[in-house]
C-alpha cells in the first residue's frame, strides 16, 4: 500500500462511471460544487450520460451525511472518505493564465487550493478531458486520465488471423473430406488456442481456413459461403461469416477500418438467419445528443436522427442491389420492415428494452462507454445474439479513445468465453480507391 493520495474528479469521470466513487482503494475523494452544478444539467433525457447522473445522485445521497462537507463520508471498508468541496479563492496563478471562470477553470481553483492546504499529501486531479489536463499541468497540478476500464494490450486489434504452416497435409485432406473436422490434439499448435479462434492452416500441398471449437475439442473447416446476396472476398469475411451464422456464438465482436465490410456482414448475416428470430435491430449510437447539436436541426426527434442512420440504410441498399428489384429476397425485406421485424434505429430508443429471439447488430460501438456496452448485453433475452462493430481508431466521443472504449473493453474481458468469437478485419473491399486512401492518407 502506497502513500495515501487525494482525488479530485471532473464531471465527465462521474458521467463516465457513476460508480468510480469505489475505484480509488484507499485514498480520499474531493468533488468540487461546480460538479455538482454541472451534473444538475444532465439529469434529464434518455441518454446513457442523462442516467449516469441520476444513478450518481442516488449513490450520493445513500452515501451522504453531516461529515460530507467537513470530515468526509466513509466510502467502506478498505477505501478512503468522501468530500465535497466548496467556495475557496480563485488563485493569483491561475488569473494569469485563466481570466474567465468557467466550471473546469474553477475545479482547476478547487483543485489547486486543496494540493496548497494538504501539501503532505500528493492531489491529483482526474480527468477524460485531455485539454483540461494540459491546463492543470500547466499551472503544476498532477492531472491523469481515468484509467479504471483501460486495456492495456490491444494488439490484437492489429492483426487479422493465424497462419500456422508446416500443417500434416493428411490433415488437411482430413479437413476437406468427411466432416471437415479433426481433434485438436492431432495438431500441434505453438500456443493454446482460444474458444472459437480462427486460423488459417498450410502444407507444402494446400491450406485451408479453419475455426477452432473448444466444447468439441475439434478443428473445423471454415468455408467462404454466400450469405444473402452477400460472398466474401478474403479469410476475414469468410471467418466472420462462419461465427456470425453459429447459433452457439451469443455475442460477437466485428472491428477494423472502413470499408471492411463489417455492417454489411452482420446485416447481411441476420437476414440469412431471419426465420430464427422474431425480429432484427440494427442501431448505433448518436454522438451528437450528448452535445445538443440535434436541437438546431428541423423535425421532430425521429427526423433529427435519420441522416445519422443513413449508413445503416446504406448498407441494406448494397444488399438489396444484389437481387433483382421485383425478386423474392427484396419483397422479404420490405415486408420485413413494413411488420417492424427489421428495425434500423437510432441507439437511444432501444436502450432500456428486453431483447428476446433477436439478433441485434450495434455499429459504430467504439462510441460507446464500457457501461453502456454492459447494459446493451445484459438486455439479452433468450434466443438473442448481439453483434458489437467498429474502428477503435474511429472515435468521435471526447472522452473516450482506443483504450478505454466500450468495444475494447467488452472484447478484452470476454475473451475466452466460448459463446463469444471476435474477428477483426484488415483489408477494405469497398473499392480499390478506398483501400488506396485508407493507406495512403
Amino acid at each position: 500500500m502506497g502513500a495515501k493520495k487525494n482525488f479530485v474528479l471532473d464531471t465527465n469521470v462521474i458521467l463516465h462511471d457513476y460508480k468510480c466513487l469505489y475505484n480509488f482503494e484507499e485514498n480520499d475523494i474531493y468533488i468540487p460544487i461546480v460538479v455538482l452544478e454541472e451534473l444538475d444539467h444532465f439529469k434529464k433525457g434518455n441518454e446513457q450520460i442523462n442516467y449516469n447522473a441520476r444513478e450518481f445522485a442516488r449513490e450520493l445521497d445513500l452515501i451522504a451525511n453531516e461529515n460530507l462537507f467537513k470530515k468526509g463520508a466513509d466510502l467502506g471498508k478498505g477505501r478512503g472518505r468522501l468530500f465535497i468541496l466548496t467556495g475557496g479563492e480563485y488563485p493569483e496563478l491561475m488569473l494569469k493564465s485563466f481570466l474567465e471562470k468557467t466550471p473546469d477553470h474553477r475545479i482547476l481553483a478547487t483543485t489547486y487550493n486543496l494540493r496548497e492546504k494538504k501539501k503532505s499529501q500528493k492531489t491529483i486531479l482526474i480527468t477524460k478531458d485531455i485539454n483540461l489536463r494540459m491546463k492543470a499541468l500547466s499551472i503544476g497540478i498532477d492531472a491523469e486520465d481515468y484509467i479504471n476500464d483501460k486495456v492495456t494490450n490491444i494488439n490484437v486489434f492489429e492483426t487479422s488471423h493465424e497462419v500456422y504452416p508446416n500443417v500434416s497435409p493428411e490433415i488437411i485432406d482430413k479437413l476437406y473430406s468427411g466432416e471437415g473436422q479433426v481433434s485438436v490434439d492431432e495438431i500441434d499448435f505453438a500456443s493454446d488456442l482460444q474458444p472459437q479462434e480462427c486460423f488459417v492452416l498450410k502444407s507444402v500441398r494446400s491450406s485451408v481456413m479453419a475455426r477452432y471449437n473448444q466444447d468439441a475439442g475439434v478443428i473445423r473447416r471454415v468455408e467462404k459461403e454466400r450469405c444473402f446476396g452477400i460472398e466474401p472476398r478474403n479469410a476475414e469475411q469468410a471467418f466472420a461469416l462462419n461465427v456470425l451464422l453459429d447459433d452457439d456464438v451469443k455475442l460477437v465482436a466485428l472491428t477494423g477500418k472502413s470499408g471492411t465490410g463489417k455492417t454489411l456482414l452482420a446485416l447481411a448475416a441476420a437476414l440469412q438467419k431471419n426465420e430464427q428470430y422474431k425480429q432484427i435491430l440494427l442501431a448505433r449510437p448518436i454522438v451528437a445528443l450528448a452535445n445538443k447539436d440535434l436541437g438546431f436541426l428541423p423535425g421532430d426527434e425521429k427526423e433529427k436522427v435519420a441522416p445519422y442512420m443513413q449508413p445503416l440504410f446504406d448498407n441494406l441498399n448494397v444488399i438489396k442491389h444484389n437481387f433483382s428489384y421485383q425478386g423474392k429476397e427484396i419483397r422479404q425485406i420490405e415486408e420485413m420492415q413494413k411488420n417492424n421485424q427489421l428495425v434500423i434505429e437510432a441507439l437511444a430508443y432501444i436502450r432500456g428494452r428486453s431483447l428476446s429471439e433477436t439478433f441485434f447488430i450495434v455499429d459504430e460501438a467504439q462510441n460507446l462507454t464500457p457501461h453502456e456496452i454492459k447494459t446493451i448485453i445484459t438486455r439479452a433475452g433468450e434466443g438473442t445474439k448481439i453483434v458489437f462493430t467498429g474502428d477503435i481508431q474511429q472515435i468521435d466521443s471526447p472522452y473516450l479513445d482506443m483504450f478505454s472504449n466500450g468495444l475494447v473493453y467488452m472484447i478484452d474481458r470476454m475473451r475466452g468465453q466460448n459463446i463469444f468469437a471476435h474477428i477483426n478485419l484488415i483489408k477494405g473491399e469497398r473499392s480499390f480507391l478506398s483501400e488506396l486512401a485508407s493507406n495512403l492518407l
